[in-house]
């Protein structure tokens, strides 16, 4: 059974997830460049992505193995918040914001892939 991703809410804020990732990490000094940069902005990427290549799995079992994927990228993402906010990247309000959104993001998923399941 396939899904249309682009009309999945959880696809359509990963996308804007990703694109307020790359806004974000545009501001972080150049030592990062390769490091904490790429890693959150091939994480946000791998959000969206996976739920994109798991849509169109046969199966909803299949799909969600890919929708597990999505969501510990989501999770690590997270912590790559996390430190971005303790190197002093971020300031609080923006830490707060996005930490906030992507807990609501990793609900959805979470939610999403249970309803498979049924």
């Amino acid at each position: 059974m396939t899904h249309n991703f682009r009309k999945l809410k959880i696809w359509k804020d990963g996308m804007a997830l990703v694109g307020a990732t790359y806004k974000m990490t545009r501001t972080f000094p150049d030592l990062e460049r390769y490091g904490l940069i790429s890693q959150m902005n091939r994480c946000a990427v791998s959000i969206p992505s996976n739920i994109a290549e798991g849509s169109g799995k046969s199966t909803n079992k299949h799909f969600g193995k890919f929708l597990e994927t999505s969501l510990g990228s989501a999770f690590e993402w997270e912590t790559q918040l996390i430190v971005s906010y303790n190197e002093n990247y971020i300031d609080a309000d923006t830490f707060e914001k996005f930490e906030d959104r992507i807990q609501q993001l990793q609900k959805m998923i979470s939610k999403f892939q249970g309803g498979l399941d049924k």
